[in-house]
């Protein structure tokens, strides 16, 4: 038991500290709100012209459709659709052999690095992602949720889309420790992130198969699915499957880390020896 305490105070320290690193950059936060707000206005326009043109499409009204766009502007940093959190740093931790000493830590390099992530994504969503998100209910009429639950479980669906998009991202910064240079795997995931999320359109908007594999895949537990928890889309009975499909996504994409983190492990130890 007070392993399991000290651990998880170890794992709360490091969440902690990457809140605090990531605060420390507030010019950088204070343009990215305003480069936030800017694209929210410019697609919401967009959205406005095309939802005038097919009222109903992907069967959201247009205040839902405007929500979609706010809600994707306050989550697209904290869920790390377009990549910038831990990965490149880990790679560069591969790549210079600075991550034996990771590996040679009484910590989980999984476990560090996830916790890490999270305190970055709960900076990001309340420095980055409730200004805009404000600033859009402000100025334009939105469909958002009256009642508490409904926030407290969008909150929860927020989560477990942090949690796969940290599991997916982990996955391409353990591609180094085979290639030479990750940057091209890293690219490749960064576009399949960035059409697959639901960042650029919903994908209850992508027709017939094309939408069922999108809504299947992981990525649609980044933007897609805590849009359709806050719109009211999956609610009540629905939800523990909502969230089962999150979380089972989270637990393979985190098992393969591992496994993949054992592997890597062993060939360090193999070639140090």
């Amino acid at each position: 038991m007070f392993v399991r305490s000290g651990r998880f105070r170890l794992y709360a320290a490091v969440a902690a500290g990457s809140f605090r690193r990531f605060a420390t950059y507030r010019i950088a936060t204070m343009a990215g709100v305003f480069t936030n707000t800017v694209f929210g206005v410019i697609l919401t326009y967009t959205y406005i012209a095309l939802w005038d043109e097919k009222p109903g499409l992907g069967g959201y009204d247009q205040a839902q459709a405007l929500t979609y766009v706010w809600l994707g502007q306050a989550l697209l940093t904290t869920v790390a659709v377009m990549g910038g959190g831990f990965e490149d740093e880990l790679m560069r931790r591969i790549r210079t052999g600075d991550i034996a000493i990771d590996l040679y830590r009484p910590a989980d390099l999984q476990a560090w690095w996830l916790a890490g992530d999270l305190g970055r994504a709960l900076f990001q969503l309340l420095a980055r992602g409730v200004a805009p998100m404000l600033f859009g209910a402000f100025v334009f009429q939105l469909a958002l949720p009256g009642d508490v639950l409904t926030w407290l479980a969008a909150a929860l669906a927020v989560l477990l889309g942090v949690v796969v998009s940290f599991a997916l991202r982990f996955l391409v910064a353990l591609s180094a420790f085979w290639l030479l240079d990750g940057t091209g795997v890293a690219q490749i995931a960064w576009l399949a992130s960035t059409f697959f999320s639901g960042m650029l359109l919903p994908l209850n908007v992508f027709p017939g198969a094309l939408g069922e594999i999108a809504r299947a895949l992981p990525w649609s537990a980044l933007i897609q699915v805590p849009a359709d928890v806050l719109l009211g889309e999956r609610s009540g009975a629905e939800l523990p499957a909502t969230f089962a499909f999150q979380a089972g996504w989270a637990v393979a994409l985190l098992a393969a880390g591992r496994l993949l983190q054992a592997v890597a492990t062993r060939r360090v130890v193999v070639q140090g020896g």
